[in-house]
């Protein structure tokens, strides 16, 4: 039984649609949405444009695409999650506990919640992609488990999640034989993941790489 569930909640995936359009929740970087979705979703209640949205994304829902795409991302995370795990505690020497679910969504936004242990995958990604963003969102948990809090007293929320977004370039560095894909990134992090990277490869000491990176950004 592995770790991480792959579900598809329609009424989850209208959620994060409508909170995208209605910028109910932080977003670093841009994602094209239709004009269609737009209109079933602006300032409607979300109970509204989850109606709107079922018509709109019924082909969609109704064509498999989802269930396939979810088959083909579970059988190639069965293979490398134990791994992952493994190598995520030799990366920071702090174990991510628990279980986790993956919501497929049909646009290009993926939000976790870290509490309630779930985040989202894009049903529009490609493979690689996809277990790219498997491995971003797991870190991105790790990291409010263990560090989020003591970081914000020290640099403050908003570059505290800066900094959060950046640490995922590590996954080009030492997980890249697992997942494939390459993380990219956002651009006005650009400088911050070149930094890490560049002090990653003098140490790959977590906790050090940390402090340097709130020294920096002080």
């Amino acid at each position: 039984m592995g770790r991480l569930k792959f579900l598809f909640d329609k009424e989850k995936d209208a959620w994060n649609i409508w909170s995208k359009v209605n910028n109910k929740f932080r977003r670093f970087g841009k994602v094209n949405i239709s004009q269609s979705i737009i209109n079933a979703s602006k300032d409607k209640t979300l109970e509204d444009a989850e109606i709107a949205l079922r018509n709109l994304n019924k082909k969609l829902y109704d064509s498999g695409l989802i269930d396939n795409f979810n088959n083909a991302l579970g059988k190639s995370w069965k293979k490398v999650e134990k791994d992952f795990f493994i190598r995520l505690k030799k990366l920071t020497g702090k174990e991510l506990r628990g279980n986790f679910k993956a919501y497929t969504t049909s646009i290009g936004i993926c939000p976790y919640n870290y509490k309630e242990r779930w985040f989202m995958v894009s049903v529009f990604y490609s493979l690689p992609k996809a277990m790219s963003s498997l491995g971003h969102e797991l870190l991105h948990i790790h990291f409010h488990d263990y560090y989020f809090a003591d970081i914000e007293k020290k640099i403050g929320t908003e570059k505290t999640h800066d900094l959060r977004e950046a640490l995922t370039v590590l996954l080009n560095l030492e997980f890249k034989d697992l997942l494939f894909g390459f993380d990219d990134g956002y651009e006005v992090h650009k400088e911050l993941r070149e930094f890490i990277s560049f002090e990653w490869s003098k140490n790959k000491d977590f906790d050090m790489l940390l402090e340097k990176c709130v020294a920096r950004m002080k």
